[in-house]
C-alpha cells in the first residue's frame, strides 16, 4: 500500500501522465462514436469534445482519481499499470467529469 507521501509523489510523473493522457484520447473517441442512447450522452459528447480540445489538460484533472482509486496499491504496481488497466480506470470516471 503507497503512503499519501508517495501517492502525492507520482502526481509529476510523466509517464503515467501520457498514459493517462492517451486514455482519455481512447475514452473521448469512444464516446464520439457511441449511440446517443447511452446514458448521460450528451454530457458524455461535451466531455469527449474537451478531451480532444485538451487532452493533457483533462488527464490532469483525472489522474487524482485514478490514482485515489489504486491508492492501496504500490508504487510500483500503479506505475507499472498497463495501458488496459488505466483505460478501465479512466473510462471509469468519465460520467464524474462528464457533468
Amino acid at each position: 500500500m503507497a503512503t499519501y507521501s508517495e501517492l502525492f509523489g507520482i502526481l509529476g510523473d510523466s509517464l503515467l501522465r501520457n498514459k493517462i493522457t492517451v486514455a482519455v484520447g481512447v475514452a473521448a473517441e469512444t464516446i464520439r462514436t457511441e449511440v446517443d442512447t447511452t446514458p448521460n450522452h450528451t454530457e458524455r459528447v461535451v466531455w469527449s469534445k474537451k478531451a480532444f480540445t485538451g487532452p493533457a489538460l483533462v488527464a490532469d484533472e483525472i489522474l487524482w482519481s485514478v490514482i485515489m482509486a489504486n491508492r492501496s496499491l504500490t508504487i510500483a504496481q500503479i506505475l507499472g499499470a498497463g495501458d488496459s488497466a488505466i483505460q478501465a480506470n479512466v473510462d471509469a470516471v468519465i460520467d464524474h467529469f462528464a457533468v
